[in-house]
């Protein structure tokens, strides 16, 4: 049966020790950190998780690690396959299926390259449907690493009729493409859910039930709030969308890492390594520090209008 999936879906991180080993005490905290502060679900095994970094039996150990600590408090969905052949990806995608997670998420630039007569996709997506377990939850990732290759109309469409999709994160950017995605979908199981801060609120606000942005790994609280209670407050929720656009602008200065020292002020990471962002993120980019500043000011400000107005 294919479960629904919708509202606040961090994507992961995943912290690491100081021999770049998987961290697992720190990862324990981030679960239950993400669970106090308005998760719906738990993405795990993603690009935020550094899943192109990982072996194969590390991107299984994270996924079976999250689903037995999640222990049934909200869904856990994976992904983890980033080979190249079809082959490659069905054995990948296999292993994380027996993990106990909730859901599998299939990424779209690994199921076609650049293709122009956009046949591949289908013809890769049949052949893995066929193999995969039929009663398993399915989800569809545009991932933007190596590539960003978003779904045509018909792709979607195709997926949304097979019955077997609970999600899209959509990767598009683009506000006018995910009210026509969620038109396009609208009564099927298939649902969109945005991952851009940009159009967050309006993307909710055109019937995208969820967000499932990088800076879920900061304030996922805040989000709850917009999505859940805007309509009480449209003031403030109009003001809020601003500063978490705003503060998402930080992702390109040295993410996951910049998500990682925001945990280690936290204590939910005691290191902020990372495989992915192998360069000092503070030496890189000057007043770093002082921009988490304005950000955790940002959010205490904001939590502080949101019980003000009940």
């Amino acid at each position: 049966m294919t479960i629904a999936l919708k509202g606040i879906i961090p994507v992961m991180l995943t912290p690491f020790t100081e021999a770049k080993t998987i961290d697992y005490s720190g990862l324990e905290r981030l679960i239950e950190w993400y669970i106090a502060n308005g998760a719906d679900a738990l993405f795990a095994v993603a690009q935020s998780s550094e899943m192109q970094f990982l072996t194969l039996d590390e991107r299984v150990e994270l996924a079976r690690f999250v689903a037995r600590t999640a222990a049934g408090r909200l869904p856990v969905i994976a992904s983890g396959h980033i080979s190249e052949s079809r082959e490659d990806q069905l054995t990948e995608l296999t292993s994380i299926a027996k993990t106990g997670v909730d859901g599998l998420v299939l990424v779209t630039n690994r199921l076609a390259s650049l293709d122009p007569t956009r046949t591949i996709f289908t013809d890769n997506l049949t052949w893995l449907l066929d193999r995969l377990p039929r009663e398993m939850t399915l989800g569809l990732y545009e991932c933007p690493a190596p590539f960003r290759r978003l779904l045509s109309d018909d792709e979607l469409a195709f997926c949304a009729d097979s019955g077997r999709f609970a999600i899209l994160k959509d990767v598009s950017c683009d506000l006018a493409t995910v009210q026509r995605r969620v038109k396009l979908t609208n009564g099927s199981p298939l649902t969109i859910v945005n991952a851009n801060a940009a159009i967050a609120f309006d993307a909710m606000k055109s019937g995208a039930p969820g967000f499932t942005g990088v800076f879920t790994n900061f304030h996922p609280d805040l989000y709850k709030w917009l999505l859940t209670r805007h309509t009480k407050h449209p003031s403030l929720a109009n003001e809020l969308s601003v500063y978490l656009a705003l503060a998402a602008m930080a992702e390109p200065m040295g993410y996951p890492k910049l998500a990682k020292l925001y945990h280690q002020r936290l204590g939910t990471f005691s290191r902020i390594e990372s495989r992915a962002v192998d360069f000092d993120i503070r030496e890189r980019f000057w007043a770093l520090d002082a921009l988490i500043d304005k950000i955790v000011e940002g959010q205490e400000s904001f939590r502080a209008k949101i019980a003000a107005a009940g």
